[in-house]
């Protein structure tokens, strides 16, 4: 079986690496191995289960083109454009989140409500983007803080000469209700906010109104 190349070790559970459709394809291969050795350690008889003898390539698919894809795939392109003299806030709420937890290997479900303000000679970005972006860093094991982070930082990067940018994740994890404690219900809330949204009340106050209003 072809090495991996130590070049593309992920050095954390939410890092990037761009792999060609190849590179997918070995890793693919690789972790459908490990997995079937990781379910003979806990003792399933997978290979003579109809359900489950083909389990291991299809969590690997899973893992590599759907739950953690944004490991393995480039960038999404933010293309910014000339603010035409707007200056209100930029909001888009509820954008799905669909990540799982570092720890536990846990799906983390929620929501993500990200907002900026274009000053009058910086740069807007097509509506959509900001959906791409959390898209792009949800799709990888990860702590709800640190997928704040990155938001922040990637909406911060590409509206240029903002005025401030907002980031509030709202999510359930299920090593949480799964797991442990086992409390189903709760919410974990982070947030990570600048400019004006930091310094100014009343812009702050209307960033949570547009939630409310997103929410209600």
């Amino acid at each position: 079986m072809t090495e991996m190349n130590s070049n593309s070790i992920l050095p954390l559970a939410n890092s990037n690496h761009p792999c060609t459709d190849e590179e997918k394809r070995l890793i693919i291969e690789r972790a459908a191995v490990a997995y079937g050795l990781y379910l003979d350690a806990l003792g399933f008889d997978w290979k003579n289960d109809p359900n489950s003898d083909n389990t291991p390539l299809r969590v690997a698919k899973a893992f590599v083109n759907d739950l953690a894809r944004g490991c393995y795939d480039s960038p999404p392109n933010i293309t910014a454009f000339p603010n035409d003299g707007y200056d209100g806030i930029v909001a888009q709420c509820n954008i799905p989140v669909h990540s799982m937890c570092s720890h536990h290997a846990q799906p983390v479900v929620g929501v993500a409500h990200v907002a900026y303000i274009p000053s009058k000679d910086g740069k807007v970005v097509g509506l959509s983007k900001l959906n791409r972006i959390v898209e792009f860093y949800a799709r990888r094991p990860t702590l709800q803080e640190g997928l704040t982070m990155q938001i922040f930082g990637a909406i911060n990067e590409a509206c240029e000469g903002n005025l401030g940018v907002a980031v509030l994740v709202k999510a359930q994890h299920f090593c949480v209700c799964g797991r442990g404690v086992k409390h189903h219900g709760g919410n974990m809330v982070t947030s990570k906010l600048s400019g004006d949204f930091l310094n100014d009340d009343k812009t702050r106050t209307e960033f949570y109104k547009f939630i409310d209003m997103a929410t209600a």
